[in-house]
């Protein structure tokens, strides 16, 4: 059954939304790792941001998160695919979760933003280790520190692409808690019976 012009006018603006939010997250992850890929890396020093616990710090994973799989030759092809068909995905849920509330689309635009920045330099961005070994990865730059512990405890590094995939599933986790399923609709009260 074909979708009549009214759904289709109320799913306009979840697509916008979501298209809007994938594309603002992508252009800055895409600028941010640019800029510290000019500036950041060796023999270019880390920069303190934000007193001693905020700084620029550039690194290159060659895995995932907190550098998983680092290292491995099937990585790659694995982030690369599974990036694939997490965007397919998101793309898919557009089509079909309820348009009444919208961060939930917002939601999913961040995800794809930021699943889209990290395979660009997964396909695109090579460095070299310190044997002089080329290998794909991504640009991590962003290096949060607790102050307080002497010894200067950090968080992974990370980049906007990663902080766009942590807002967006924060996000669409209590999205599709509570409000994936559509409103439900009245049901007609039933006829009385006419009076003999």
């Amino acid at each position: 059954m074909s979708d009549t012009p009214a759904s289709k006018s109320a799913r306009l603006r979840p697509i916008l939304v979501t298209a809007s939010a994938a594309a603002v997250f992508l252009i800055l992850d895409l600028v941010t790792k640019s800029w510290a890929w000019d500036n950041l890396r060796p023999p270019n020093k880390a920069i303190a941001a934000i007193g001693n616990w905020f700084h620029w710090s550039y690194s290159f994973n060659t895995g995932s998160a907190f550098g998983f799989l680092r290292g491995q030759d099937f990585s790659r092809p694995l982030f690369i695919l599974v990036t694939l068909v997490t965007v397919v995905y998101m793309a898919a849920l557009v089509r079909k979760l309820p348009t009444d509330r919208l961060y939930g689309f917002f939601a999913i635009g961040s995800i794809i933003g930021g699943a889209l920045g990290n395979m660009h330099d997964r396909l695109l961005r090579q460095d070299a280790d310190p044997f002089g070994n080329l290998s794909h990865g991504v640009v991590d730059f962003i290096r949060v520190c607790a102050p307080w512990n002497p010894r200067g405890l950090c968080w992974p590094n990370f980049n906007v692409a990663d902080i766009a995939l942590v807002v967006g599933v924060l996000l669409l986790i209590p999205y599709l808690m509570f409000h994936a399923q559509p409103p439900e609709t009245k049901e007609n009260p039933p006829e009385t019976k006419a009076a003999a």
